[in-house]
């Protein structure tokens, strides 16, 4: 005679219902002992991709539109923990300057990245290199931000990356996170002049940080304390 007939043939009561629920709760544990649970896919961990700590860490390399005829100047050092990036912007003629290092990672599962940046209120943008080639070319995959005077943290999602060959979009495939070989910082504003760009760190964020930073700007967290 199985349970069900036992159940059904008593009379209801508070006291049987109660040794029922507890009876479903033992099997429930049970279940969980035996292994028969279904274990959740692991959560990426958020990852630090530079921290300018150490001179050393990658060499930065200077890339100016003088490839294209232009004018513009661009500087990089990092001391104090902390990248700078300075020069002057000429629009005629290429109109860019740009920064470059080798960073080989996974960030599979991430959702983004996170700088630390302040600057002189202008547009940059951030590269990310995958390796990606088409029709000979280096695809480059870059999204802007805008670093204010005072410092503060900007996110740039993967899936804002728009896809060129030199400036012209391209249709490609998603990055692969898998195969990220660079990163670069860019500014291409169509502004003529002097800029100035400080970073204290890039890093990687996932889903859970992602969801973590949607409730502080709807007030449900207190905002992260500053590095």
């Amino acid at each position: 005679m199985i349970m069900e007939d036992l159940m059904s043939r008593r009379p209801p009561s508070s006291h049987w219902l109660r040794v029922r629920l507890l009876l479903l709760a033992s099997l429930s544990l049970l279940i969980g002992v035996a292994g028969w649970t279904q274990i959740p896919e692991e959560i990426p961990v958020p990852m630090t991709v530079f921290t300018f700590e150490q001179n050393d860490e990658a060499e930065w390399n200077v890339v100016n539109d003088g490839v294209m005829g232009g004018r513009s100047e661009g500087f990089v050092t990092v001391e104090d923990g902390t990248l700078r990036f300075t020069g002057t912007l000429v629009t005629r003629g290429g109109g860019f300057t740009s920064v470059r290092a080798r960073r080989v990672i996974d960030l599979s599962g991430q959702v983004g990245l996170e700088l630390r940046v302040r600057g002189s209120g202008r547009q940059f943008e951030i590269e990310v290199g995958d390796g990606l080639r088409s029709f000979g070319r280096s695809v480059s995959r870059r999204a802007p931000f805008v670093a204010s005077e005072e410092w503060s943290l900007v996110r740039v999602p993967f899936n804002m990356l728009r896809s060129t060959i030199f400036g012209q979009a391209v249709n490609a495939p998603p990055i692969d996170l898998a195969r990220i070989e660079s990163m670069g910082l860019y500014i291409a504003d169509g502004q003529d002049g002097p800029f100035r760009l400080e970073v204290d760190f890039i890093r990687a964020y996932g889903v859970e940080d992602h969801r973590r930073a949607a409730r502080q700007a709807l007030g449900e967290l207190d905002p992260p304390e500053g590095r």
